[in-house]
């Protein structure tokens, strides 16, 4: 194709939608070089990659800017990207937290377990004798395991809430 050429009437049209249909998907203008439209002193229009010589009026027309490519991101971008970061920060912030609170309440039910086993012999003064010879354990004892069996029973109950936490 030459580099200028020369239209009249529906061929002009014809012309110009072809154009702004390459330019449009890129097939036209290679390396977004501007397209120059010069008219003649006669009232032809010419469109070339350089004004036609002895033309009256130039003008340049610019292809649009590429759809793609690396381009700078816009103020609300960033403010989305920085939003979604904040974000990410508190879930994770969250997340850590509810890490914590399972392995305490994971610790605390062992500690629970422990205390539950070793209180299981009676602590002196929680036995007293009976006629006849032989003992019984008193009520400070039976309020001392049936303490300790609940001090387990909140801390399983804790360990399954920080588990529904995590999930």
């Amino acid at each position: 194709m030459p580099a200028s050429f020369r239209l009249r009437g529906s061929g002009l049209r014809t012309a110009v939608r072809l154009l702004v249909a390459a330019a449009l998907f890129g097939i036209g203008i290679a390396y977004a070089q501007p397209v120059f439209k010069s008219t003649m002193p006669d009232g032809r229009v010419v469109y070339g990659e350089k004004p036609a010589p002895g033309a009256s009026s130039v003008e340049t027309l610019e292809p649009p800017p590429a759809k793609s490519g690396i381009r700078g991101l816009t103020p609300e971008e960033k403010a989305r990207a920085a939003q979604l970061e904040r974000e990410r920060a508190a879930a994770a912030a969250v997340a850590r937290r509810s890490e914590r609170e399972l392995e305490d309440a994971r610790r605390a039910l062992q500690q629970a377990e422990a205390a539950r086993d070793t209180g299981q012999e009676p602590l002196p003064g929680e036995r007293v004798g009976i006629v006849g010879g032989g003992s019984r354990l008193t009520d400070a004892y039976h309020a001392r395991q049936k303490n300790l069996e609940d001090a387990v029973v909140a801390a399983r109950r804790r360990l399954d809430e920080a588990r529904q936490a995590l999930r």
